[in-house]
């Protein structure tokens, strides 16, 4: 079955057009309950959401599905990601739910699906949920006296901040640190400065009057400026930028100098590992994670282990591998022993504890290697072409490997949702590999163009 509705990470797309319409969430609803509702027990629903206008739709429309369906509903309103998988856990809930588009613009939406254990769902039952929305009957709707019901759960944040609070080292606290905190207008805009505040530092929030319309507009981890230039404005040690739905952490050094998501996998790595934590023996990342995180790694008797591109994908490897550390480039990073999902939050917390710990400035402490130069240019192509099949292609990119064979890779990724194939290329000459990705994006659109 061809996949229509799932992505990457969960259903996504424009609000009010479909599938984020309220006809397909509703329908969504029902068809995810019929997946989940097991037994005798009275099976619980909980909902939370990041701060876009939309949410107000797909809200009730969910809810109204679930409870349709005979489950109980429970809402905790705008609340990250991470909080939605804890709190299904914490309140033994059959399915968590997060609507949210994450680090889009507000114009989008979307339905994040996650299963009792707090992991979100694996492609099996996703593509089941798919083929009973695209099959729906009526069948399994619950009796009049059997509907569900619907209640919100006041104290959501204050449980999720005392959860986030207690990943923090036993006994540390941020006294000393003056930090600035972007929420991209986002869900994490009361539980992030809450959270730094209770634990002694001194918070500059950045980006916390949500609107409706205004999340991850020129703010967050999608841009970091404002962030970056507010570090130095406040002479602030530290900088976080979280994403609209909070399970994405970027950082700025005290200099305003940005670190992505690798240097905080090799922070965080270097520190659990040095103190018997990390398992595993080595980090889960995606093919997108820079070479010279691999190589830092390798210097630490640690492995690299790459998967897909998505938190998902890493999340599975984590789960296989028993590694309870991973993430992307993006900013991403999974701490297994304390969640089952990216928690930007929690993360932040790892990087605070490393900065107070070796006593250090940030652009000391947080710059554990330096990148290889990496080149991503995307190359369009016809539909119903097959450029990657093309000899002409197939030679190009054999020879570009050959040339990058010990000192750089290159990874020819098709987008599974557009027709795009994305190019890219890292390696020691940073002029070589921009020439690379350049001369491979021009022949595989040159060729597609020739064969339409």
């Amino acid at each position: 079955m061809t996949r229509k509705l799932f992505g990457t990470d969960g259903i996504r797309g424009r609000a009010n057009i479909e599938p984020m319409t309220a006809e397909t969430a509703l329908k969504v609803a029902v068809a995810t309950a019929r997946q989940f509702r097991r037994g005798d027990h009275r099976h619980l629903v909980l909902i939370g959401k990041d701060t876009r206008l939309s949410g107000y739709m797909l809200e009730p429309a969910l809810a109204a599905g679930f409870v349709a369906m005979g489950m109980d509903v429970v809402l905790v309103g705008p609340l990250p990601t991470p909080a939605v998988a804890m709190l299904t856990r914490s309140l033994r809930a059959d399915i968590g739910v997060m609507i949210s588009a994450s680090h889009n613009p507000f114009e989008d939406n979307g339905i994040k699906l996650f299963g009792p254990d707090g992991y979100k769902l694996s492609d099996e039952i996703e593509a089941a949920i798919e083929s009973s929305v695209a099959t729906d009957d009526g069948e399994g709707r619950a009796p009049p006296d059997a509907l569900g019901r619907a209640r919100r759960l006041d104290d959501a944040q204050g449980r999720y901040i005392e959860f986030v609070k207690n990943t923090l080292p036993k006994g540390m606290r941020l006294d000393g640190l003056r930090v600035v905190v972007d929420c991209a207008h986002g869900a994490a805009y009361k539980v992030a400065p809450n959270v730094l505040y209770e634990l002694g530092a001194e918070v500059i929030p950045l980006h916390v009057s949500p609107d409706g319309f205004n999340i991850n507009k020129q703010a967050g981890a999608m841009a970091t400026e404002a962030m970056q230039r507010a570090v130095v404005e406040h002479n602030a040690d530290i900088g976080l930028a979280l994403d609209g739905d909070a399970d994405r952490l970027l950082v700025s050094d005290e200099r305003g100098v940005l670190l992505d998501g690798d240097q905080l996998m090799a922070l965080i790595a270097t520190d659990w590992h040095r103190a018997g934590k990390l398992t595993g023996n080595g980090v889960v990342a995606t093919v997108m994670s820079n070479l010279g995180l691999e190589r830092y790694l390798a210097g630490l008797g640690l492995d690299l282990i790459r998967t897909a591109v998505g938190d998902r994908y890493v999340v599975e490897q984590m789960r296989e591998g028993n590694y309870n550390l991973g993430g992307e480039q993006s900013g991403h990073i999974i701490l297994r022993d304390h969640s089952t999902t990216g928690d930007g939050l929690i993360a932040a917390l790892q990087v605070l504890a490393a900065l107070i710990e070796h006593g250090g400035r940030a652009s000391a402490v947080g710059r554990s290697f330096e990148p290889l130069p990496q080149h991503l240019k995307n190359a369009r192509f016809a539909k119903g072409t097959h450029p990657l099949g093309n000899p002409r292609v197939k030679d190009a990119i054999n020879a570009a490997e050959e040339q990058l064979k010990g000192v750089g890779r290159l990874l020819i990724r098709p987008s599974g949702t557009e027709p795009v194939i994305r190019v890219m290329a890292e390696g020691e000459d940073d002029a070589m590999v921009l020439n690379l990705v350049s001369e491979l994006v021009a022949l595989i659109e040159n060729t597609t163009t020739a064969n339409a």
